[in-house]
């Protein structure tokens, strides 16, 4: 048995399928027994009312019949059981029930039984008060400094306190500024009420300044009784900060007594006068808590249960214990029971009710005698050696490092066909059919049995029908998962690539990634159309081998060729526009043109792909394409424009969405106290008020949505402009691969556009430290100054010159390289932005030779 693990000393569950709180539970004798054992009570939501004596004759024996002392069914919601000096005349203990809309008093006792039945236990109501209020919590002690008798105070949901003195009840107050019931307590020696308001604030209301204030009860006007709870004057404030779960007062001398308060993440210990004397953080969420007298003098033991089903042993604010409960307590008490002191009783929410103690149990284990054996050396050196081969085995260099080669445990393989049948299930694109295609994924266990967890990656608005599967392999096994991919968002998407993901771990624990990545096909997103004579964006592209039939190339779009036209092909984008690619019969020229400059991209693309594959079967390696018109960084401005309007316009709608909520809520604490009011008074339209507020909320939140589904495709056709412009820069440049992965890495960041970091300024930072590195003028250009944080810029002006100026060095001859020297390592360090470029001078010189940028390579992923 663990050391840090409660000794359940008796347990049951009470009830079946019943609730509980922390009001619910309560350890006193309540039966006035001689022995002055305590008896456990427990109240239900469902209205049952238990009372329990435990005697086991050993620790953890099963519950007896006789241990339960009494069980009856009050037909109402029990929010809080107390044991207290409640009727008058006598100093007998009572127990006090507070129902929704009730408080009942009753007196336990038992019969001696004259059978084997046993004693038998009977509820006597003593009295009862019908509340006008319904009730959240009871305090109770003796207000006033009465002597032998207790007096009760019930706090009402809607702020007021109903004070009792036993059988009749003596006056009610309302408690200021009030909004939600907290916590109450009484403390003795300063005869004041302790609670904890909505505000957060810790509040002290002394008795008899409530007692003399005006009667909550009066028949006054509107304006009186407003102003009645607010001319109760608090003896002391303090503001913790924080929700407070439970408050107790603890007085274990007539000198010193301290308030407890629970908060969510801290709890404190305050002062007669509201002074903090120590406050401690909880490392975790507590539950309940309860303070208790400590062996040493001056200092207060405190049990805190949490929602880890930990009890932890505070003494001041060090932690002396702790232990694991099997549930999660809700409320826990301390109780004596068969001459055995401090027991903890604990309750959970679904009714377990343990008593624990602390400490460890004694072993009765005593080890065997070990026989003396004559010690074989040499065969203990053979098992060492063994043991040190596995050892070195199991922690050799390659086993931790990650490796690029081929993976020896684990084969990824994908295979996209195409499908029958459509699969695309709610997608938002408007056409009568929308194809899908089949990914079927194989994975192969070659050595040992593995747990896999396979992930599929697609870029919206590209979507899936299943993305995540967890597999269990066994050795020499393969497993094939089918999916679907399908086009979900109305908008062409930014790239048709996609990648499989399988993380696992091998024998030795180490965890690996094998990823594959693959491609869809074309007709995904588009279909063949008829050739369009007339567009607005033209873009034609060079090669230096003579032209290619369309037919070859895309022998999958054949069917709209027409004889009239076998030099031009139709493609209609599924939420796009119409392409059309035109081959040249005399010249090396291919044009693609279009209605919208983003969407030439996919067919770009494919189109450079499928020439470069053509000729690569026919074993021509000297096959090239070119760009030599200008880049049309003017369309492109104009979507990064669109772009940039649509965050500004989320921006303004986060704002009016803001003001509106702060109006509606002030709006609603208006009519909340007006509802408050006994007395109705007429609400002055601000129930008009509220309903147009409520409209406005309604009509921006709709427009924010809107807008941001918005942003979202404009965010993809930028992505699809930009990565065409860095196609066209590429073939006019003739770069290379590492080139381009420079500029993509520069224009296509992996952070996601939001609208506190968004595309234009880590675009702005990324190409101004290119321009003031490899491509920087001078060397003096290398001396960066970064700002400390990015910020979205008031308007794309600052980033269409640099994205300019760019072009223009690259036009004259500018080179990006990856190498580096240890004079310009430190300029690769980006952690905030960079400061503005000085551009009133566009002439260029000679490109520094010397200017250089370090690129780090992450390809850790092993590729299949």
């Amino acid at each position: 048995m663990s050391l840090f693990k409660a000794r359940d000393w008796w347990s049951t569950v009470v009830g079946n399928k019943e609730e509980f709180d922390q009001g619910c539970l309560c350890v006193a004798n309540v039966d006035n027994s001689s022995s002055g054992q305590d008896k456990i009570i427990v109240g239900s939501y469902m209205g049952f009312l238990r009372i329990y004596n435990p005697h086991p004759a050993k620790p953890g024996d099963p519950v007896q019949a006789e241990e339960l002392l009494l069980e009856t069914q009050l037909r109402e919601p029990i929010l809080q059981v107390e044991v207290g000096k409640f009727v008058s005349g006598t100093e007998l203990l009572h127990l006090a029930v507070l129902h929704c809309k009730k408080l009942c008093v009753y007196a336990v006792s038992g019969t001696l039984g004259n059978t084997e039945h046993g004693n038998q236990y009977q509820l006597k109501l003593m009295y009862e008060h019908n509340l006008q209020r319904t009730a959240c919590n009871m305090t109770y002690g003796p207000f006033g400094g009465i002597k032998g008798r207790d007096l009760i105070c019930i706090q009402s949901m809607d702020g007021m306190l109903m004070l009792f003195e036993q059988e009749s009840y003596s006056f009610g107050r309302f408690l200021p500024g009030f909004l939600l019931p907290g916590p109450l307590t009484y403390s003795s020696r300063t005869d004041s009420f302790i609670t904890v308001s909505s505000c957060r604030q810790v509040e002290s209301y002394k008795y008899q300044v409530l007692a003399f204030a005006t009667d909550a009860s009066r028949q006054e006007t509107e304006q009186q009784k407003l102003g009645s709870g607010k001319r109760l004057a608090v003896d002391w404030v303090l503001n913790i900060g924080e929700q407070a779960l439970d408050i107790c007062v603890v007085s274990f001398n007539q000198t010193v007594s301290s308030v407890f308060v629970l908060g969510e993440r801290n709890f404190f210990c305050l002062k007669d006068n509201g002074q903090i004397r120590f406050m401690k953080k909880l490392d975790s969420s507590p539950s309940c808590f309860l303070p208790y007298s400590s062996v040493s003098e001056g200092t207060i033991n405190t049990l805190i249960g949490n929602h880890n089903s930990m009890l932890h042993i505070y003494q001041d604010v060090t932690l002396k214990w702790a232990t694991q409960l099997p549930h999660i307590p809700v409320a826990v008490r301390v109780g004596n029971f068969q001459d055995l002191n401090g027991v903890i009783v604990a309750l959970s929410d679904s009714g377990c009710l343990q008593c624990s103690y602390l400490g460890t149990d004694p072993s009765l284990f005593q080890a065997p005698k070990v026989e003396a054996r004559v010690i074989n050396y040499e065969e203990y050196d053979a098992e060492m050696n063994k043991l040190q081969k596995i050892i070195k085995e199991a922690t050799k260099t390659k086993d931790v490092l990650l490796r690029s080669g081929k993976n020896e445990e684990l084969a990824l393989s994908v295979v996209v066909l195409p499908a029958s049948v459509s699969k695309a299930v709610d997608s938002e694109v408007k056409a009568e059919v929308i194809p899908s295609v089949t990914v079927k994924i194989t994975l192969e266990s070659r050595l040992t049995p593995l747990k896999t967890k396979l992930s599929v990656c697609v870029q919206p608005p590209l979507a899936l029908t299943h993305d995540k599967f967890i597999l269990e392999l066994g050795k020499a096994k393969s497993k094939t998962v089918v999916l679907a991919a399908f086009l979900k968002g109305n908008c062409p998407p930014a790239d048709l690539e996609g990648s499989a993901l399988a993380s696992y771990s091998t024998q030795t624990g180490i965890p690996r990634v094998a990823q594959c990545k693959f491609r869809f096909p074309l007709k995904l997103v588009c279909f063949s159309a008829q050739p369009s004579k007339t567009a607005t964006q033209k873009l034609t592209i060079d090669t230096n081998k003579p032209s290619v039939s369309l037919s070859t190339l895309f022998p999958d779009f054949d069917d709209q060729i027409d004889d009239d036209q076998p030099n031009a092909l139709g493609f209609q984008l599924l939420a796009g526009s119409k392409i059309t690619l035109l081959a040249s019969k005399t010249s090396q020229r291919y044009r693609i043109q279009c209605d919208q400059f983003e969407d030439i991209w996919l067919i770009a693309k494919e189109l450079v792909l499928r020439l470069e594959q053509y000729f690569r079967k026919k074993n021509c390696k000297d096959f090239a394409c070119t760009f030599s018109d200008p880049i049309p960084l003017q369309e492109y401005f104009e979507i990064i424009d669109h772009h940039f309007e649509l965050r500004l316009n989320a921006g303004k709608y986060e704002q009016l969405l803001s003001e509106r909520a702060v109006q509606f809520r002030a709006i609603e604490r208006r009519l909340l106290a007006r509802f408050k009011d006994k007395t109705p008074a007429p609400l002055q339209h601000l129930d008009t008020l509220l309903e147009g507020t409520y409209r406005q909320v309604i009509a921006l939140a709709d427009a924010a949505e809107e807008n941001q589904a918005n942003m979202f495709q404009a965010f993809t056709r930028l992505k699809s402009a930009t990565q065409l412009v860095i196609l066209l820069i590429s073939l006019w440049q003739k770069l290379s691969a590492d080139q381009v992965a420079i500029l993509e890495a520069t224009f296509l960041p992996l952070t996601q556009d939001t609208q506190e970091l968004g595309w234009e300024e880590i675009v702005d930072a990324a190409v101004s430290h290119l321009l003031k590195t490899c491509l920087s003028k001078s060397s003096k250009d290398h001396a960066l100054t970064l700002a400390n944080q990015f910020s979205i810029p008031r308007d794309t002006n600052r980033l269409k010159k640099h994205i300019t100026l760019l072009y223009d060095r690259l036009a004259k001859g500018g080179h990006m390289s990856l190498d580096t020297d240890t004079d310009s390592q430190q300029l690769t360090m980006l952690p905030g932005g960079c400061t503005t470029i000085l551009e009133s001078d566009l002439e260029e010189r000679p490109v520094s030779q010397d200017s250089t940028m370090m690129f780090t390579n992450h390809r850790h992923l092993n590729q299949q």
